[in-house]
């Protein structure tokens, strides 16, 4: 995805691309046109066919399509497909539209359920607290209404790095000279992409709290988007951390190409985490565990056994550790059980259903200490099931639980890492499943293979009778020929889709627009809508 601008950029040239779906009784095929400046991509699928339209419009009617919307499936799972990251700029406008409107139509014709949308913090409440500016997302909202698709949210109280979305100018300028209200590690180096737990019952905000504050977030949201709550918005994820997720920044300093290698590091080192660690060592009656972290822990590139804390037999084992790592991870399920009850109680008047993400940290995971997971604040290992307690704090809140990583396999792991996403999913389930907390689903990579996707059959065909998945994420490699087919075969596979006869077009073709191949959707100046006989009706859009 490309970062924000504010305003249009153009589509850059591409190669044309060509992929036949397969044939439908009906024998009449629909093609998505990928069109750029100077050449045009064409995707051939015959699985779900398109009405000819009306001309004169800059989008494609969405009347006859009613049921091929996967909402009219009451049974199976309900398939969502994240929206680009910046599908909103940081001056509050929808970032491509043109794009977006033709992936919207693409996904109704597929029979997909609706849309995941992020909101981020750094956007609606950048200049000022309490200053909300949600004319951007309205907007894009009312445009997923009108594609009559659903809409779930991803309330984002963090930064990206990939997007260059930051957390609001004014945390920021709280952040220098409160550096403490983020994360550190041992060396001291602070991680300015999400707040530090520390934070959430301390008013440093001008006199509020961090809860105080994210919940001055979610009630304007909830407010200004009342006339879509439950119609068309029927659930919200609320961020808990990095990307989020709930866990610490373990791993945000680690090389790219040692992601999978490294132990991580614990984050524990702002001033408002050591105060509480020195308290409850006090309160433990050995006040000398409370100085610091552990003084024999890994790096962020360094593998588990380098230091001894993670060795057979090292501290993790001991008195000591355990005292340390229960503390570490009872202030991420403190952190979550807080974040989730503001949220379950924001929105219990409404039927929109609350959810949090937990990450998948499955390097390590066949290690006796698990060190990746211990470092993120999940205390899983051999001797202890970590799962159980987060799973008890969605349970006590009615909030689901969405777990990425349904796509990856064990076989497609490095060896060095000794890591099993497979066998880690099958924990986090049975414990999701021991306290009766829903599932939801979420692949970690676009460009997946045939592999991939069964995976993620595999996983939805569990015992967790998971309702819900969210397919990330729409962009150029979402569309691409490679992997838009395979795409639109796991939804045809999720769902056997009856076809209205008002869809069917007379003995001729259909074709939509969407963003081409190794392309990052981008604004575009203008767009038009141009049928060259009642065969065939092509959505074009040109810059």
């Amino acid at each position: 995805m490309s970062l924000i601008r504010c305003s249009p950029t153009v589509f850059p040239s591409t190669r044309t691309g060509l992929c036949q779906f397969g044939s439908n009784n009906n024998n009449v095929p629909m093609m998505i046109i990928c069109s750029s400046k100077l050449q045009s991509q064409v995707i051939r699928c015959s699985s779900v066919p398109v009405k000819v339209a009306s001309c004169s419009q800059a989008a494609v009617s969405t009347k006859g399509s009613r049921n091929l919307s996967g909402s009219d499936h009451k049974d199976g799972v309900k398939l969502y497909v994240g929206l680009p990251l910046n599908s909103i700029s940081e001056c509050n406008a929808i970032n491509h539209s043109r794009a977006i409107a033709a992936g919207l139509r693409a996904l109704k014709l597929l029979g997909v359920e609706g849309v995941e949308l992020p909101v981020w913090w750094g956007v609606a409440e950048k200049q000022a607290m309490g200053k909300y500016e949600w004319s951007g997302y309205l907007a894009l909202v009312d445009m997923i209404q009108k594609s009559g698709l659903k809409l779930h949210v991803t309330i984002c109280f963090h930064a990206s790095k990939e997007e260059d979305i930051q957390l609001p100018k004014w945390v920021s300028e709280v952040g220098e000279s409160k550096p403490d209200i983020f994360f550190a590690d041992r060396s001291g180096k602070r991680y300015k992409h999400c707040l530090s737990f520390g934070v959430d019952n301390l008013p440093v905000f001008d006199g509020k709290t961090a809860i105080e504050v994210y919940q001055g977030f979610i009630e304007s949201f909830k407010t200004s988007f009342a006339p879509f709550m439950g119609s068309t918005i029927t659930g919200v994820t609320i961020g808990m951390g990095p990307d989020g997720e709930l866990r610490y920044p373990s791993h945000h300093d680690q090389v790219n190409n040692n992601v999978d290698h490294g132990a991580g590091e614990f984050q524990c080192y702002d001033e408002n985490m050591m105060q509480s660690l020195k308290e409850n060592a006090e309160n433990a009656g050995n006040p000398l565990w409370g100085l610091c972290g552990p003084h024999d822990a890994p790096t962020y590139n360094q593998q588990p056994i380098m230091n001894t804390f993670f060795k057979e037999g090292g501290s993790w084992e001991t008195a000591y550790g355990d005292f340390f790592l229960s503390w570490y991870s009872t202030q991420l399920v403190s952190h979550a059980d807080r974040m989730l009850s503001l949220a379950a109680s924001s929105f219990n008047n409404t039927t929109v259903k609350v959810s949090g993400k937990l990450p998948l940290v499955p390097s390590w995971y066949r290690t006796r200490s698990h060190p990746a997971e211990v470092t993120a604040g999940l205390y899983n290992t051999v001797n202890r099931n970590g799962y159980e307690e987060i799973a008890n704090v969605f349970c006590k809140n009615s909030c689901r639980m969405i777990l990425p990583g349904m796509d990856l396999l064990d076989e497609q792991q490095p060896n060095e890492s000794f890591s099993s996403p497979e066998l880690l999913l099958a924990d986090i389930k049975d414990a999701c499943r021991n306290n009766d907390v829903k599932v939801c689903g979420q692949n970690l990579n676009v460009a997946g293979t045939i592999k991939n996707f069964e995976q993620i059959k595999k996983n939805l065909a569990g015992e967790n009778g998971i309702e819900l998945f969210l397919y990330q994420r729409m962009g150029g490699e979402f569309f691409s020929p490679e992997n838009f087919p395979m795409f639109s075969a796991f939804v045809r596979s999720l769902n056997q889709l009856e076809v209205d006869s008002d869809d069917l077009g007379v003995n001729g073709e259909g074709a939509l627009l969407v963003p081409g191949r190794n392309r990052k959707l981008q604004a575009v100046s203008n767009c038009e809508l141009r049928s060259s006989s009642l065969k065939t009706c092509t959505f074009v859009c040109t810059s």
